[in-house]
C-alpha cells in the first residue's frame, strides 16, 4: 500500500516541474537606459492622466472626452482586448479537467408479437402483451490532461501576459487618438489666426488700392503704384481659399476622430478661439519613470513575457505527456432502476515522442529566435520612447524662441507699416517701399501664430511621449461583458500584470 501510494504521488510531483526559462523584468540599468535626459527639463514629474486640462481651453476637453468614448479606433481596441480575455480564459480552462455527461433511452420491438409495454413516471414497466423492451442508459465522463512538464501552465502564462499586452496597446492607442485631437484642434485655430491675418491684411490692402488708385488719378504718381497695389492684393486673396481648405480638414478629422461625420463640427468649432497655450514648465521626469508611463513601451515588455514563456511550451513538447480519463455509467430497462447497477473505468496514458526528425527541438529553437526579436523589440520600443521625449523637448524649446522673436518682429513691422502707410499718404515714400512694409508685416504676423501653433503642439507631442493620457498605475482589462457600444464603455482597471 506504501508503494502504491508513492507511484501515485510521483505524476503529482512531477507536475509541479515547468521546464523553460522563467522571465524575470529587467531593471533600466540593465536596458541602458540614462540616469537623465541629454537635454535640460523639469526632472519632477507631474501627473498627466489627463493632461488636456492643462491648456485650459473647455471645447478642447470637451473634445478629447468625447474622441475616448466614441472614436472607432478605441473601440476596435476595446473589442481586441476581450478577445483576449476570451484567450485567457480558455488558456486557464486547460488547467482543469473535463466533465461530459450523457443520457440515452432505446426502444427495442419484438415484431412477431402482438403487444406493447409502456414505462410509468415511477418506473414500473407495464407490459400489454408484446415482446418489446426499453432500454435507458446514463454516463458520466472525466478527463485531464496534467502537464507533467508545465506546458499547460506556461501556455496560461504566455496567455496571460498577451492580454496584457493587448491591454496596453489599448492604452496606446488611446493616447494617439487624444493626442491626434489635440494636435488637429491646435491647427484649427491657428487657421483660424492665419485667415484672420488675411483678412485684416486684405482690408488694408483695399486701403492702400483706393488711395494708389486717387494719387494715379491726380496724376501725383504713375499707374504702376495701383497695378502693384492691385497684384499685392491678389496674392494675399489667394492664400484665403488655401488657408480654409486646411481649416476644414482639421475640423473635418476632428469629427471623425470623435465618432462623428466629417462635417459634424462645423458650427461647434465656427467662432474663433486663440490658440491653446499649456503651462510654462512640464514635469518630465527621469527615463526610467517616463517609460513606466509609456503604454507601448509596457505592452514591449509583456511581448517579450509572453514569447519567454512559449519557450517553455515547446520544450515540454520534448518530456511525456500524462492524460488520465475515467467514466461511470449505468444500464437499466426502467428509470426507476437506472441506478442499482454501475461500471466504472480509470484510465491513465502516458505518451512521448521517439522520433519525429527534429521537429520538435526545431520548435524550441525558433521560439527562442522569437524571444530574441521580442527582446530587441522591446529595446527599439525603449530608444523610440526616448527619441520622442527628446525631440518633444527640443521642438517646444524651439517653437518658445521663435515665438519670442516673432514677437519683436511684428512689433517692429507693424511699427514700420504704419509709418510707411503714413508716409505714402503724404507723398514722402513710394508705393514699393509701403508695399514692402504691408508684406514683412504679413509675414511676421504669421509667423508668430505658426510659432505659437508649433509650440502647442510640441506641448501635445511632449505630453504623448510621456505616456500622458491614462493612469499607469494599472493594468486597462476588458468588461466582463461586451457592451452594445465597445467603446462607451471602457476597459476596467485593475493591478500591474507585474505585481500579481
Amino acid at each position: 500500500m506504501v508503494r502504491a501510494s508513492a507511484l501515485l504521488l510521483v505524476p503529482v510531483a512531477l507536475a509541479g516541474c515547468t521546464v523553460g526559462p522563467d522571465y524575470h523584468p529587467q531593471s533600466a540599468a540593465a536596458l541602458g537606459v540614462p540616469d537623465g535626459y541629454s537635454v535640460p527639463a523639469q526632472q519632477t514629474a507631474e501627473d498627466l492622466t489627463r493632461w488636456w486640462a492643462n491648456f485650459d481651453d473647455p471645447v478642447l476637453g470637451q473634445l478629447v472626452e468625447q474622441a475616448r468614448l466614441a472614436n472607432t479606433d478605441i473601440a476596435q481596441a476595446v473589442a481586441r482586448l476581450r478577445q483576449a480575455r476570451e484567450s485567457l480564459v480558455q488558456s486557464r480552462a486547460s488547467l482543469l479537467p473535463t466533465l461530459s455527461g450523457s443520457a440515452g433511452y432505446q426502444r427495442n420491438e419484438n415484431l412477431r408479437g402482438g403487444g406493447r409495454s409502456f414505462t410509468l413516471p415511477d418506473g414500473t414497466v407495464v407490459d400489454t402483451g408484446g415482446g418489446g423492451t426499453n432500454s435507458f442508459s446514463a454516463g458520466l465522463s472525466a478527463s485531464y490532461q496534467l502537464g507533467l512538464f508545465g506546458e499547460v501552465r506556461r501556455t496560461v502564462e504566455a496567455t496571460q501576459a498577451q492580454y496584457a499586452a493587448t491591454g496596453f496597446d489599448y492604452a496606446t492607442t488611446l493616447l494617439t487618438v487624444e493626442s491626434e485631437v489635440a494636435t488637429n484642434y491646435v491647427l484649427a485655430r491657428a487657421y483660424q489666426a492665419q485667415l484672420a491675418n488675411a483678412r485684416a491684411s486684405l482690408a488694408i490692402q483695399d486701403d492702400n488700392l483706393e488711395i494708389a488708385g486717387f494719387r494715379v488719378q491726380a496724376g501725383l504718381v504713375s499707374s504702376v503704384d495701383a497695378e502693384q497695389a492691385r497684384a499685392q492684393r491678389a496674392q494675399t486673396a489667394a492664400t484665403v481659399p488655401q488657408i480654409e481648405q486646411q481649416y476644414a480638414a482639421a475640423v473635418a478629422r476632428i469629427g471623425v476622430l470623435t465618432g462623428q461625420a466629417p462635417g459634424a463640427l462645423r458650427s461647434r468649432l465656427a467662432a474663433a478661439r486663440p490658440i491653446p497655450r499649456g503651462p510654462a514648465t512640464v514635469g518630465v521626469g527621469i527615463p526610467a519613470d517616463a517609460l513606466r508611463r509609456r503604454p507601448d513601451v509596457r505592452a514591449a515588455e509583456r511581448a517579450l513575457a509572453a514569447a519567454t514563456a512559449q519557450i517553455g511550451v515547446a520544450k515540454a513538447q520534448l518530456y511525456p505527456a500524462l492524460a488520465i480519463s475515467g467514466n461511470v455509467n449505468s444500464n437499466a430497462t426502467g428509470l426507476g432502476s437506472l441506478g442499482n447497477a454501475i461500471t466504472g473505468s480509470l484510465f491513465a496514458g502516458l505518451t512521448q515522442a521517439i522520433f519525429n526528425g527534429g521537429r520538435l527541438r526545431s520548435q524550441v529553437r525558433s521560439n527562442e529566435a522569437a524571444a530574441d526579436a521580442a527582446f530587441a523589440a522591446y529595446r527599439g520600443t525603449i530608444l523610440t520612447a526616448l527619441e520622442d521625449i527628446e525631440n518633444a523637448i527640443v521642438a517646444l524649446d524651439s517653437a518658445r524662441q521663435r515665438e519670442m522673436q516673432f514677437g519683436i518682429a511684428y512689433d517692429a513691422s507693424n511699427a514700420a507699416a504704419i509709418l510707411a502707410r503714413s508716409q505714402y499718404r503724404s507723398g514722402l515714400t513710394d508705393f514699393t517701399t509701403l508695399n514692402q512694409q504691408e508684406a514683412t508685416l504679413l509675414s511676421a504676423q504669421n509667423g508668430l501664430t505658426q510659432a505659437r501653433s508649433d509650440q502647442a503642439t510640441a506641448l501635445v507631442a511632449l505630453y504623448n511621449a510621456l505616456g500622458g493620457g491614462w493612469d499607469p498605475s494599472v493594468t486597462p482589462e476588458a468588461p466582463a461583458r461586451a457592451a452594445r457600444n465597445p467603446a462607451a464603455q471602457p476597459p476596467a482597471r485593475t493591478a500591474p500584470e507585474e505585481t500579481r
